[in-house]
């Protein structure tokens, strides 16, 4: 499942990407979400409490086989990955609220991942275990996360006008590389597909789109503004799949449990796409009839 680009050219790609995020953010932008505790709750109870709830139960729905059960709970309790940060960064999310979140989120998985591993491993397949979180992961998503940002944020103070320009080419340059990255990812498992898809590709469907919209409504009904909201919904929707694909063949030693994560990659992007989209048309239709209104 895993490859040399997913490994290699996937990690600098989006320290790169990650660092025209930085040229878009100031110091001002983190301070401001300390008037916001409630939007980062929200989003944490979501990733660590109702998307794994969630995920049990469609795998009893659909009667999953056990190892594809356990292998999409792996994949649930993951924590959001760097790409809901470029994701945010394109469609007009708060990106400094991504960022924080994906920080803290990745902490309080070293203890909530090998918790739900375990006892998925003990309900499906009636298998006790004692599952290692691979802190080599955490240490990469941090890599990729803050120091590429913080490179921007720094650039931005010392270079403002450089910064402005750069920004707007980075962000044409995410979207074509978001693109290549969903084409690449379906090419690869070309064979496959068909199986993979019969087997787990409805949960997987099931499993992202409700992330994506929980994500979303939950935060709007709690009276979060719209911009954060935006920013939870990649948030919650786009998992770390390198991680959830690392403990399902490295740590796990098994090949059928990191089926999902891959799966749940091909939706991850482009649900997540759609869904980025639709919400720029709602806005715009907003924004008019906002200046309608005025007239």
């Amino acid at each position: 499942m895993d490859s040399g680009f997913f490994s290699i050219f996937l990690p600098i790609t989006l320290a790169i990407m990650m660092m025209g995020l930085g040229l878009e953010l100031t110091l001002k932008d983190f301070l401001r979400l300390s008037r916001y505790p409630k939007v980062i709750f929200i989003t944490l109870f979501a990733q660590l409490i109702l998307i794994p709830s969630l995920t049990f139960f469609i795998c009893l729905i659909l009667d999953l086989p056990p190892l594809l059960a356990v292998g999409l709970m792996i994949l649930a309790g993951s924590p959001g990955g760097p790409t809901a940060n470029l994701f945010s960064y394109l469609y007009k999310g708060d990106v400094a609220l991504n960022i924080t979140l994906t920080a803290i989120n990745t902490l309080i998985s070293i203890f909530t991942l090998p918790f739900i591993i375990n006892l998925s491993l003990h309900y499906f397949l009636s298998h006790d275990s004692n599952v290692a979180f691979p802190v080599e992961k955490i240490v990469l998503v941090f890599l990729i996360t803050l120091i590429p940002v913080i490179i921007g944020m720094l650039l931005r103070d010392k270079f403002p006008n450089l910064s402005i320009t750069v920004s707007k080419r980075m962000r044409l340059v995410s979207i074509s590389f978001l693109a290549i990255l969903v084409i690449f990812a379906i090419f690869r498992e070309r064979f496959n597909l068909v199986e993979y898809f019969a087997n787990i590709g409805a949960a997987a469907a099931i499993l992202c789109f409700s992330s994506l919209f929980i994500g979303y409504c939950i935060p709007l009904l709690m009276g979060i503004p719209e911009k954060m909201a935006r920013a939870c919904t990649f948030e919650i929707g786009i998992h770390n799949t390198a991680i959830a694909l690392t403990i399902a063949i490295s740590v796990l030693n098994n090949v059928t449990m990191a089926i999902p994560a891959g799966i749940y990659t091909i939706f991850m992007y482009s649900f997540a796409a759609i869904f980025g989209v639709l919400l720029s048309r709602q806005q715009v239709v907003y924004n008019k009839k906002t200046r309608l209104s005025d007239l």
